[in-house]
């Protein structure tokens, strides 16, 4: 897996292409038992800002959002019902528009599951 220099050097190579060719090119990529692939996008994505100087810290709860505002984590319900996720979310997890979830509801907690996935993941 590249880091610093190295990695920004090679998304730079590799220019124009897919999300997902970038992260194999840079070597984020692990087996699963099944023998399948498996992109780390979140390590790449992890990787690409430490490398770019924004420090994630110690991995305790708090990112850099923008402007520089920490991420807080937390959501509140608005005035009218709804619940926003921001984009400062989205775009760590590389989402993006169309992508589907399920809502599973449980006591005092919704857990937004990739619609397919399997609830063990």
């Amino acid at each position: 897996m590249l880091t610093g220099s190295d990695l920004l050097a090679k998304v730079k190579e590799l220019g124009e292409l897919s999300k997902s060719d970038l992260v194999r090119g840079a070597g984020y990529v692990s087996l699963k038992k099944d023998g399948s692939e498996r992109l780390n996008f979140t390590a790449f994505y992890e990787a690409l800002l430490e490398a770019k100087g924004v420090s994630l810290g110690d991995g305790g709860g708090k990112s850099v959002g923008k402007g520089g505002r920490k991420l807080s984590y937390t959501a509140t319900v608005q005035g009218n019902g709804n619940l926003l996720v921001g984009k400062a979310y989205t775009a760590m997890l590389d989402l993006q528009p169309g992508d589907e979830f399920e809502i599973k509801l449980g006591r005092k907690q919704i857990r937004l599951l990739p619609a397919g996935s399997d609830d063990e993941e």
